[in-house]
């Protein structure tokens, strides 16, 4: 089952949408113009229009028939806070200096926008579809915000399905498998209070930055002695503040990082864990220490069957050859995750091609890949609602 023959009519549209949402990008929670473009082409194609959740999310809900089935498909509209580079001609580069579509959420948004199109104009299926166009995946919890605001209360949805392009993987295949997809994501803020000294007399003092070198090293044994081999995880100490003079011992440091893990269980252990080797380290300089832990996304966990019903839709599309129901879970974040605690379903990956990673300032969603993801979501919901 190739590419839907009626979305491939309209694939050059869909590039037009695309490219107009790049140029334009917007941070979470101020996607102001991008709510008016999905609200807008929704509503030309008779879908009925919810706007305000979360702010600048949008629920379009589509019925066809008697069916009771429902289903939620969702694609992020956010751009991230970075100045787009760009190797060669782009016609369709930022043109909102420091703010650019880096991670694809242009296109996610516009194959979304295409199925809406398709399944509008066919209406062949039997149910409801409610396309989710939610805001501020990008660190601010959109997805979260929309859940507490009584989404699924307000739009029933039997599952809840996400998709994210994948550069280096080909256009036209996807990726999928029961279990974690993507890691949970913690940060904290570690601060040591020693006591200041001369550069030159340090035993006059307690140098927290020594007793923060020790706390780098003695972080990673978390990973190392205290978390079974299977269970995957990651701390990382990504800043590492103190001190504005060559000569002088600081009175204090500050240490900033972050944890992936896969586990809900090794995420709940995570604070205990490192506040004790914050205080055990400390103590053995004679230095104090705080920890602020601040709790992030959970972890991405596909349901195991639907899953399989996610491959299978992508084989029907692509061939078996082009699906990987095994693909290596990745350590990044995905506020998805809030959705899927509260519905069985599945997030799946799709290829971007040859491009330039994700989060990068050369980065540029594949345009190739729109049609291959609008008949993925269209394919899904005919699969999953079926006509009687």
């Amino acid at each position: 089952m190739p590419i839907v023959n009626r979305i491939a009519e309209f694939a050059d549209e869909m590039t037009e949408w695309r490219r107009d949402l790049h140029a334009h990008p917007e941070l979470g929670f101020k996607e102001h113009r991008t709510s008016d473009v999905v609200a807008a082409k929704l509503a030309e194609w008779g879908i009925e229009v919810h706007r305000g959740i979360a702010g600048t999310g949008i629920v379009g809900v589509l019925k066809c028939g008697n069916g009771a089935g429902s289903i939620g498909l969702r694609a992020d509209m956010d751009a991230l806070p970075i100045l787009e580079r760009g190797e060669g001609p782009r016609e369709h580069r930022s043109t909102n200096d420091g703010v650019m579509h880096a991670c694809g959420h242009d296109g996610h948004t516009t194959m979304l926008l295409g199925a809406a199109r398709y399944l509008a104009e066919t209406k062949n299926f039997d149910g409801t579809v409610n396309f989710i166009f939610q805001p501020a995946e990008e660190g601010l919890g959109g997805g979260d915000k929309m859940v507490k605001e009584g989404m699924f209360d307000r739009f029933p949805c039997d599952t809840v399905w996400g998709m994210h392009n994948i550069p280096g993987i080909p256009v036209g295949s996807f990726a999928v498998s029961p279990g974690p997809m993507m890691a949970a994501r913690d940060n904290f803020i570690i601060k040591v209070q020693g006591r200041g000294s001369h550069g030159a007399m340090p035993h006059q003092g307690i140098d927290p930055v020594v007793v923060g070198a020790h706390l780098v090293m003695a972080l990673q044994t978390i990973t190392s002695r205290n978390i079974e081999a299977q269970d995957a995880l990651v701390i990382s100490v990504t800043q590492f503040e103190g001190g504005n003079a060559f000569n002088v011992v600081p009175d204090s440091v500050e240490l900033r990082g972050t944890c992936r893990v896969f586990s809900p269980e090794v995420q709940a252990s995570l604070p205990e864990r490192i506040e004790r080797i914050v205080n055990g380290v400390c103590a053995t300089f004679g230095a104090t220490g705080t920890l602020e832990y601040l709790k992030g996304y959970p972890a991405t966990i596909n349901d195991p069957a639907q899953a399989v019903v996610a491959a299978e839709v992508a084989e029907a599309l692509a061939g078996k050859e082009r699906v990987d129901r095994n693909p290596k879970p990745m350590m990044g974040a995905e506020d998805f995750s809030y959705m899927l605690n509260q519905r069985p379903g599945a997030y799946i990956w799709a290829g971007n091609g040859d491009t330039a990673g994700v989060h990068h300032p050369d980065y540029d969603f594949n345009d190739d890949l729109l049609p291959h993801g609008a008949s993925f979501w269209a394919r899904l919901v005919e699969d999953r609602l079926p006509r009687p």
